[in-house]
């Protein structure tokens, strides 16, 4: 009989291991780290610009002359040891990080709730999924940003842990995971250009979530058009054939 119990309790226990699994870390991030995001943010500065992104990077003499440089190609190797230096000596502190971080870590049970939550939905198509998604903190750059090909995702946030766009950073987290589950076999497959992108990881979301996230809005950004094809959460199941048709690939 007591084998039976003990056995029971082992299989209990698995099974609340599994569920209650943690797929997310969060990293704050080193000098050298920082200074790399905030070359990125430089080198594609055009980019940002032209989509009205809002970024955030250092006031500084040699942060202004970079972007002047960046917007005429002209950026070089000597800029970039420049900037790493300023990181490294005026720019950094380890604790400016915490109360981001500490704002994610109280949003990871609800993210890892989503995260399961799409795994086990009826898909006719491929949402990459990853064991563990690490997130990122940085004080620069866009609102967030993510890399298909490893799972990470990038995040802004400030000293006093705010982030863009959003008061709760869950918002932004799952949006950026939707990103990274269809950027290969949607977004890249039917070349779906970067506003309808942002509108269609935006309709995924709210259709998926919204009860979850009462603040979540879906960006003015894209072909409105396609809202006729995505208004419940069954048509997600299709979205592959949706977007294909719909971008006549």
């Amino acid at each position: 009989m007591y084998r039976y119990i003990t056995l029971i309790f082992c299989i209990l226990f698995s099974i609340n291991g599994l569920q209650a699994q943690n797929r997310i870390t969060i990293n704050i991030p080193t000098p050298e780290q920082e200074a790399d995001q905030i070359w990125r943010t430089l080198r594609d500065i055009a980019f940002f610009e032209k989509h009205n992104y809002q970024l955030s990077l250092p006031k500084n003499e040699l942060i202004d002359d970079l972007k002047q440089k960046s917007r005429a190609n002209r950026l070089s190797q000597n800029d970039y040891e420049s900037l790493k230096k300023f990181v490294k000596t005026r720019a950094y502190k380890k604790s400016d990080y915490l109360m981001g971080y500490e704002k994610i870590e109280q949003v990871v049970p609800l993210l890892n709730k989503m995260v399961t939550s799409i795994g086990q939905s009826r898909k006719n198509w491929d949402f990459k999924e990853y064991d563990v998604y690490q997130v990122n903190l940085t004080l620069y750059g866009p609102g967030g940003s993510y890399d298909p090909d490893n799972g990470s995702i990038l995040i802004f946030t400030t000293l006093d842990g705010r982030f863009k766009q959003y008061d709760n950073p869950v918002n932004t987290l799952i949006h950026e995971i939707v990103h990274i589950g269809m950027e290969n076999s949607i977004m890249a497959e039917y070349k779906v250009p970067h506003p309808l992108k942002e509108r269609i990881v935006d309709t995924f979301v709210w259709l998926s979530f919204g009860e979850l996230l009462p603040d979540y809005r879906i960006q003015n950004m894209g072909d409105k058009r396609i809202d006729d094809h995505l208004k419940e959460r069954k048509d997600l199941e299709d979205l592959a054939e949706i977007v294909k048709a719909f971008t006549g690939q």
